[in-house]
């Protein structure tokens, strides 16, 4: 298995350092670019090919979720995850519908960040709790109605895309749902696919929020 590249795009040098190392701890991990708005993002993407793109959603210049949208469409190879902070949740949402993979809170639990990195390397959706909570509250509205909305439409899964939407709630990657499951990776990726279908949702993210509304993930 080959190291999971990363590029890595914060305007504070300081929190980019930071992070950096934390990832460098993980001998899985390399940080190959380093990027400081959302323009220098994209290039070094482009350039690098890397497995994800780190990014911050609020940077000068070209923002991280103009930028992060711009690599989905130039480089849908490399998964993107967001970092945020407090307060930012209009800028969640956006990330969310642009397909993001993933989101860590910047003040969070340094170790959320390699946990992160490789779901999103391997295909998974990862949302540190802290987000996790403010997007399904955001999403909610009405908590009981989106509630009873989501057991509608998880209703109409088969037992197997119901364990297999838990587990993408908890934000497992394909091999990692394989593994539990005993499944084939690529039975795996079918199954989440038919999940996506059935729910209409456009990514893994939507599908894990519908999963902890439902019940299915999150100790709900």
């Amino acid at each position: 298995m080959h190291a999971i590249r990363v590029v890595l795009a914060d305007d504070e040098p300081v929190i980019r350092a930071g992070v950096r190392a934390i990832l460098a701890a993980d001998p899985d991990i390399d940080v190959v670019a380093e990027a400081a708005d959302g323009r220098e993002l994209v290039d070094a993407v482009l350039a690098h090919r890397p497995d994800v793109a780190l990014v911050d959603i609020r940077m000068p210049g070209l923002d991280g979720l103009a930028a992060a949208a711009e690599v989905r469409r130039t480089a849908p190879g490399t998964a993107v995850l967001i970092m945020t902070s407090f307060g930012e949740d209009a800028y969640v949402a956006r990330a969310l519908g642009d397909g993001a993979a993933g989101f860590l809170l910047k003040t969070g639990d340094p170790r959320e960040f390699p946990l992160g990195v490789r779901a999103a390397a391997e295909g998974g959706a990862y949302l540190s709790p802290p987000v996790a909570a403010r997007v399904i509250r955001g999403l909610a509205g009405d908590r009981l109605s989106r509630s009873a909305a989501a057991r509608e439409q998880v209703a109409a899964l088969t037992t197997r895309e119901r364990e297999v939407l838990a587990l993408v709630g908890e934000g497992m990657s394909n091999a990692g749902i394989a593994a539990r499951l005993h499944l084939a990776e690529g039975s795996v990726k079918t199954y989440v696919s038919t999940i996506m279908g059935k729910l209409g949702v456009p990514n893994r993210v939507r599908a894990a929020v519908i999963a902890h509304e439902a019940g299915l993930a999150g100790g709900r």
